[in-house]
């Protein structure tokens, strides 16, 4: 019971991790005046994490896709909203369909295909290097309560880099789990208003300590734009102003403090026609300083340094 637990909370830290690599935008909406950048890509990131997170746990449910012998699918019955059509599964090719039913204040419509790469030469998702094709197709999510909306459109491709699952971690001792997700223009709508592109790419890192039962995960942007390298995310807003988020020091979070509570880290976020810089490092004291927190420990928060045009600030904020 212990491990299923484990491993429900694995899947759900994944859409989680996003709070991490965006958690710093939040104050942007202090700074920039209208905030709208940030915002939006927090959102479009948030959606696009959670569908990711649908996407692991559908892959790992179909031996046909995932590559087990044996088993049955059940994550169309416990994702809500969601019917799974396996008509091309014998080809490596599922589709994810949303059917408008409102979970948690979000109503899903749309789809997404999921295509494993090179699957008619044998390649299986707990494979060293396997790719998946995932294609958003009009996958819209809206928000109940007001009805405001993000559209996702276009492809990204998951990469299963060290090969193997959930299971290999927790129960057979593999010593990490590592997966990216990467993928170029990314059309993104916000309620019929304006439409974003963005570059997605990000690294995942998971490690556990069957001793402690600490899942510790070390989230990296590994895209690169110009003389720009290790950004998660980078490309224009709405408005057409570029941006890029770039991860200069690796973040770091464990299942002890959550991945709301970063270990250590930093994330530098850059608008230049806005004169906007957001210089955001975690795991630090109260006093805005970095530290190395021990075994059962937790930072206090992390550090906003920040530049708007002429003016500049530096706020220390607790993560709790």
């Amino acid at each position: 019971m212990k491990t299923k637990n484990l491993l429900l909370a694995a899947s759900c830290m994944f859409i989680a991790i996003s709070v991490t690599f965006t958690s710093c935008k939040k104050k942007e909406d202090k700074v920039d005046e209208s905030g709208q950048a940030s915002s939006d890509s927090r959102q479009a990131i948030s959606e696009n994490d959670a569908s990711i997170d649908d996407i692991n746990k559908t892959v790992s449910d179909y031996p046909l896709m995932h590559g087990r012998t044996s088993g049955s699918a059940q994550s169309a019955a416990t994702i809500c909203g969601l019917s799974v059509d396996t008509t091309g599964s014998y080809m490596g090719t599922i589709k994810l369909n949303y059917n408008g039913t409102t979970c948690n204040n979000r109503t899903r419509t749309g789809s997404v295909r999921l295509t494993i790469i090179n699957y008619t030469s044998g390649q299986r998702w707990k494979m060293i290097g396997c790719q998946m094709k995932v294609e958003y197709l009009a996958y819209r999510v809206t928000r109940a309560s007001d009805g405001e909306y993000v559209e996702l459109n276009g492809i990204q491709t998951l990469t299963n880099v060290s090969g193997g699952t959930w299971w290999d971690l927790f129960i057979n001792n593999q010593p990490n789990l590592v997966s990216s997700v990467t993928g170029t223009n990314l059309s993104v709508n916000f309620n019929g208003a304006g439409t974003a592109s963005y570059n997605i790419n990000r690294k995942f890192t998971y490690t556990y300590n069957p001793t402690t039962i600490v899942l510790t995960c070390v989230g990296e942007g590994i895209g690169t734009s110009g003389s720009l390298s290790n950004l998660e995310n980078f490309g224009t807003t709405r408005d057409g102003d570029l941006f890029t988020s770039q991860v200069t020091t690796p973040i770091v979070w464990n299942t002890t403090c959550g991945s709301w509570a970063p270990l250590s880290g930093q994330l530098v976020i850059k608008v230049p026609a806005r004169g906007l810089v957001l210089d955001c490092l975690f795991g630090v004291n109260s006093s805005g300083t970095s530290i190395a927190v021990g075994s059962n420990q937790c930072a206090y928060g992390w550090k906003l340094d920040w530049t708007f045009g002429p003016n500049n600030g530096t706020k220390t904020i607790g993560y709790w």
